[in-house]
């Protein structure tokens, strides 16, 4: 399964609901709020982990990328790229135009 599916599998409420279980469960025993966690909401440890810091990033409690920064850095890699296509079609069609006018035959 590809990333994007692995993260369409959970939905975004049971997502807060197992973040907010290790917050509140955290303490010391941070580790193993997660390993029994993770199992009763049906992912494996390093998953809920992975949301634990996630979650820890946008409220500011971890340095990071946050999930929005991280959309819309998406977002402008997105517009980047479709900009650098379009650049290159207007491109290659200034040359082919600019061609056609130098094989076309003087009038006088």
């Amino acid at each position: 399964m590809t990333k994007s599916k692995m993260a369409n599998r959970y939905s975004p409420e049971v997502r807060a609901r197992a973040v907010r279980m290790v917050f509140e469960h955290q303490g010391s025993y941070e580790t193993q709020a997660i390993a029994v966690i993770a199992p009763k909401i049906g992912c494996i440890p390093q998953t809920l982990s992975g949301w634990v810091r996630q979650a820890e990033k946008d409220s500011g409690m971890r340095g990071g990328v946050t999930t929005e920064e991280r959309d819309r850095i998406k977002a402008l890699e997105r517009e980047n790229r479709e900009l650098r296509q379009a650049n290159e079609i207007l491109r290659k069609a200034s040359a082919y135009f600019a061609q056609a006018e130098l094989d076309r035959p003087l009038k006088r």
